[in-house]
């Protein structure tokens, strides 16, 4: 536990400029009462490590030992030090290192601040320091002199961020940033970095060549595939937990008559899920008769949609064979769900950006682009189960189209089940949040375990019914609790205990 002496503040500082304080805070060093960290930089809290005293007041300790210096290179994009504590500022002519507890201050000669330019270019005012501008900070991290690997993060990254900026931001901010490079390159000894920014841009416009890009996503664009970089890291990590042995579990249903029961369920809960809710015997009454229930003729068409693209080729048991007809084939199968609804644009990319709660969903650009890259994911794995998986994510996270996302991502998957001779799998309203939550884990978390143990359960649970007899069907999936909206009261019991 820290112990702070007399509410004295945390850090203490003396320089021969102040001597009544710098003789203040010797007498209290020499009491006993300071500790020292470095010259004129002492600490009132005599007991934790020095590491957690200096690491998280870096910016303190930088203003005291080099003030108006400029936070530059990769410690102006990290805002932070590096995980070896280094911290790159621009400060007078001479290269030196001042190392700290936890903290190490790698001071370099350049450019003092710049404020006499545009605000865009001005580098930004933080307490006694400066921040590099963005213009500048993108300059620096193209440097490739001596000790770039640490002191930068790397061309890769360069080309990644005005990637991911040409997609939020368009063209202009990356026309926009060059000419305030520009402005700057040369009082900041930068030139060279310039010339390597403006072949960056050129290429991300598809204006100059690509060749001398580097990262994966950067020339993906430059060859107009975009994709969102952040959304394939997650797909690899899933791809990883899925390249392991993973159990088959066998069809249930034969055709006919329980391959019939088993898509309406399937086709019921998959609408319901999504908020299109009908009793059974409403659902009954539009799938075996053909009825549209009155007032709900869109509804209707979205639980018939969903039943037609399970029993019907190619959404039942041909499932894509590669990335363009991945494409295609999910935007036949949105077209099916949503057919009844012009105003969803059913098979159509979406044109705005989509979230649930707070994930928000691959921006439109990046929309194709995200899911070819996912797709090479699947085609690598031969499992079909990890293939479903995979698929049903991929669509899941990608969220293509204005509505449908859902009931799409799940035709994807069971089509990949189907084609194996493997049971598809059903989601019930009571294993909603069962459901949802693993995929929020793996979207924001990068966690993969609780979706695969999901969905492991979620496939187990479906494989347990009968499916020939439709009333016993329904009469034990109620007992199984599959069809309440209080999952906290009622849980979804294994259909295998229910006599």
């Amino acid at each position: 536990m820290s112990t702070s002496i007399d509410n004295l503040p945390l850090l203490l500082f003396s320089s021969a400029e102040d001597k009544a304080n710098a003789q203040r805070v010797s007498r209290l060093a020499r009491a006993g009462r300071l500790r020292k960290i470095y010259s004129g930089v002492y600490t009132s809290d005599l007991e934790s490590p020095l590491e957690q005293i200096v690491r998280p007041h870096w910016q303190k300790i930088a203003e005291h030992l080099y003030p108006h210096s400029v936070v530059a290179y990769r410690s102006a994009q990290l805002g932070k030090p590096d995980d070896q504590g280094n911290i790159f500022l621009v400060h007078g002519k001479r290269v030196r290192t001042i190392e700290l507890p936890g903290l190490k201050l790698n001071i370099l000669p350049g450019a003092p601040a710049i404020q006499n330019h545009s605000p865009s270019v001005n580098d930004i005012p933080y307490g006694k320091l400066f921040f590099s501008s963005e213009a500048r900070r993108l300059l620096e991290n193209l440097y490739t002199g001596k000790g770039s690997e640490i002191r930068t993060m790397g061309r890769p990254w360069v080309e990644s961020h005005l990637s991911k900026l040409c997609t939020i931001r368009g063209e202009y901010k990356l026309n926009a940033l060059r000419d305030d490079a520009k402005s700057i390159a040369s009082e900041l000894g930068l030139d060279a970095q310039f010339k390597a920014l403006t072949s960056i841009v050129s290429a991300l416009m598809q204006t100059g060549k690509a060749r001398s890009l580097r990262a994966a996503d950067a020339l993906a664009r430059a060859a107009g595939k975009p994709y969102d970089p952040d959304r394939i890291e997650i797909f690899e990590t899933l791809f990883t937990a899925l390249r392991k042995p993973l159990p088959l579990i066998a069809d249930p249903t034969k055709a006919g008559v329980s391959a019939f029961n088993f898509a309406f369920f399937e086709s019921y809960f998959s609408n319901y899920i999504e908020g299109t809710t009908f009793t059974v015997e409403e659902a009954s009454d539009i799938i075996f008769d053909g009825k549209i229930i009155p007032k709900r003729n869109e509804d209707s068409h979205d639980v018939l949609g969903t039943f037609k693209a399970i029993m019907e080729q190619p959404f039942r048991s041909k499932p894509p064979k590669n990335e363009d007809d991945f494409l295609a084939w999910l935007q036949q199968c949105n077209q099916q769900i949503l057919s009844s609804r012009p105003d969803k644009n059913p098979g159509q990319w979406k044109e705005e950006s989509n979230q649930a709660g707070n994930t928000i969903f691959v921006h439109p650009e990046l929309v194709k682009g995200t899911l070819r890259e996912g797709f090479k994911r699947v085609a690598l794995l031969e499992d079909p189960f990890a293939r479903a998986l995979m698929a049903m994510f991929i669509v899941t996270e990608v969220h293509p189209f204005m509505d449908g996302n859902g009931r799409t991502a799940r035709l994807t998957m069971n089509a990949y089940l189907t084609q194996a001779s493997a049971c598809r799998i059903i989601v019930p309203t009571g294993y909603r949040e069962d459901y949802l939550l693993p995929l929020k884990a793996l979207s924001q978390n990068n966690d993969p375990t609780p979706f695969v143990r999901s969905m492991t359960r979620a496939w187990n649970w479906t494989a347990g019914f009968d499916y020939s007899d439709f009333a016993k069907l329904w009469e034990k999936m109620k007992a199984c609790n599959a069809f309440t909206d209080n999952p906290s009261q009622y849980q979804l019991l294994d259909p295998r205990d229910i006599s």
